[in-house]
C-alpha cells in the first residue's frame, strides 16, 4: 500500500490509466455516473486536470494566466496517449523538488502543492470508480487509495456539489464499508 502522498499520486494515476487503456473502441459513448459525462467526457476531464498541474506548479502560472488552454477535447485520436502523457507530466511536477511547499493559486484561492496533490488525487480515485462502473470494469478500489480519498473529501464533502463536479453527498448507510461511504459523500451509490 502507498505510503507518502506521492505515492498514493502515483498509485491513482496509474489505476486510472488501466482504466482508460481498458475503454473499448464502442464504449467511449457510454454513459457514466457523472450523469452529463461520457465515457470520453469523464477521460477529457481527468486528462485535462493532469495538464493544468505543470503550468501551476512547476511554472506558477494562475488560472487567468493559462485561460481556455485545456478546454475542449483535449484527447484528439489517442486518449490513452493523451492521458499518459499527461499524467507523466502532473507527477513529475508534483515530484520536482520544492512542489510540495510550493503555494498554488487555484480558482478558489491559495494552496500547498500538497494540497491541491492530495485534492486531485481523491478526485482521480472517485474518477476511476466512475470510469470503471461507465466500461463495465471492476469497480472495486484498493483500500489505500479508499482510505486515503475518503480522510481528503470528508472535510469538504459538503462544498463538492457547490464545485458542479460532484453530485450531493448521499445518506451513508450504516455499517457501510469505507468505499461505500467515499462515494455516497461524491453523491454516488456504489
Amino acid at each position: 500500500m502507498p505510503d507518502t502522498l506521492l505515492e498514493q499520486h502515483a498509485e491513482a494515476l496509474r489505476l486510472f490509466g488501466e482504466r482508460v487503456r481498458a475503454v473499448a473502441d464502442g464504449q467511449w459513448d457510454a454513459a457514466t455516473p457523472c450523469t452529463q459525462w461520457t465515457v470520453r467526457d469523464l477521460v477529457n476531464h481527468v486528462t485535462g486536470e493532469q495538464l493544468w498541474i505543470p503550468p501551476m506548479v512547476t511554472d506558477g502560472r494562475t488560472v487567468e494566466e493559462i485561460g481556455d488552454a485545456f478546454s475542449g477535447d483535449v484527447l484528439g485520436e489517442d486518449p490513452a496517449g493523451a492521458w499518459d502523457r499527461a499524467a507523466a507530466a502532473a507527477h513529475a511536477a508534483f515530484t520536482a523538488a520544492g512542489a510540495m511547499d510550493r503555494t498554488v493559486r487555484l480558482s478558489y484561492g491559495p494552496a500547498l502543492g500538497r494540497a491541491y496533490c492530495a485534492e486531485l488525487t481523491a478526485d482521480c480515485v472517485v474518477h476511476t470508480w466512475d470510469l470503471s462502473r461507465g466500461i463495465g470494469a471492476d469497480d472495486r478500489l484498493p483500500d489505500g487509495l479508499v482510505e486515503f480519498a475518503l480522510k481528503e473529501v470528508m472535510p469538504y464533502a459538503d462544498g463538492l456539489a457547490a464545485s458542479g463536479l460532484f453530485a450531493a453527498p448521499l445518506d451513508i448507510p450504516a455499517g457501510a464499508n469505507a468505499q461505500t461511504r467515499l462515494l455516497a459523500l461524491a453523491g454516488r451509490r456504489g
